[in-house]
């Protein structure tokens, strides 16, 4: 079993009303959700942990994890308000304005740390839940404590905007990286950590910090895996973009899914990865991720729809 662990919040997405005003409409959300929400579809046994409200959005967001099979009884419930995201889109492009405040996802604390039952053998973390305190450190905590024994994926997701401790954040997600497995970052991502430059040479400095594997997705153009030893490419799907929200959220889902399937995920099999299975899990993210930007939103396929 895969545990996501990470925000959930609404995205208010812009829509127009029947007499043509601008609106917004509340949609289930989060990078971290939407990861669980997309594997739970595609068949992995998937849990979600996060700070979820007891608010009329936050059964929202009970339910929508639900439908698509993924468990919540790990997560932290109390009555504290949902975080909410308003979205603006130019050019299938999304922006984001968070308000976030004493939220329950923001209040999670180090006293919230489940005590993880043996099926969890993954978990995942990222997405804003990793910029401020006090759900970031106990983020961090719950990677620090299960990392030894469980693998770990770290997809941080950055949003420079919404960060206002630039060194405290550096800070932690470098030693969140140091004990990764599996680390994903698309290609502006990997540049504001690591500065200009060619992307593997980067890319080989971060492995150097001692994850196993590096997915990087390279927009419009595909995603790549790297290794110690190996770099592998896989060509994005072309479809028709309907906006790119929950685009890399899915890619990780994938990959995540197609690495499972291959049993990859354990801490030897990551010493050693089959080409063919870096393969599989990069054609298995950008082709689901290809569906979520065909439809708006953040609305992951299923695995009948691959």
């Amino acid at each position: 079993m895969i545990l996501c662990c990470g925000e959930a919040l609404i995205d208010m997405l812009p829509r127009q009303t029947t007499a043509n005003e601008p609106a917004f409409a509340p949609y289930a959300g989060g990078a971290v959700f939407n990861t669980a929400i997309a594997l739970g579809r595609l068949g992995i046994e998937t849990s979600f942990f996060s700070g979820l409200s007891t608010d009329l959005f936050g059964e929202m967001l009970a339910d929508t994890l639900a439908a698509s099979h993924v468990e919540t009884n790990l997560a932290a419930r109390s009555s504290r308000p949902t975080t909410l995201a308003f979205i603006k889109l130019v050019n299938g492009q999304a922006s984001y304005a968070f308000y976030d405040e004493n939220t329950a996802g923001r209040l999670l604390s180090a006293g919230d740390l489940p005590i993880l039952p043996p099926e969890i053998t993954t978990l995942f973390f990222g997405g804003i839940s990793l910029v401020n305190d006090p759900a970031a450190g106990a983020y961090a905590a719950l990677q620090a404590r299960e990392a030894g024994n469980r693998v770990t994926m770290i997809d941080p997701n950055i949003r420079p905007g919404f960060i206002t401790d630039e060194a405290g954040y550096r800070q932690r997600i470098t030693a969140m990286i140091a004990k990764a497995d599996i680390i994903k970052l698309s290609d502006e991502d990997l540049h504001w950590l690591k500065g200009p430059g060619d992307l593997e040479a980067l890319g080989r400095a971060l492995l150097a910090q001692g994850p196993k594997l590096l997915l990087l997705t390279e927009g419009a153009a595909g995603a790549r895996a790297l290794t110690a030893t190996q770099n592998r490419f896989v060509a994005a799907t072309k479809v028709t973009v309907a906006d790119t929200v929950g685009a890399g959220d899915t890619f990780n889902a994938g990959a995540l899914a197609a690495l499972h399937a291959a049993g990859a995920l354990s801490k030897s099999a990551l010493n050693a990865l089959p080409d063919a299975t870096l393969d599989a899990a990069l054609s298995l993210g950008t082709r689901a991720a290809a569906i979520t930007v065909s439809r708006p939103g953040a609305n992951p396929p299923w695995a009948q729809e691959l």
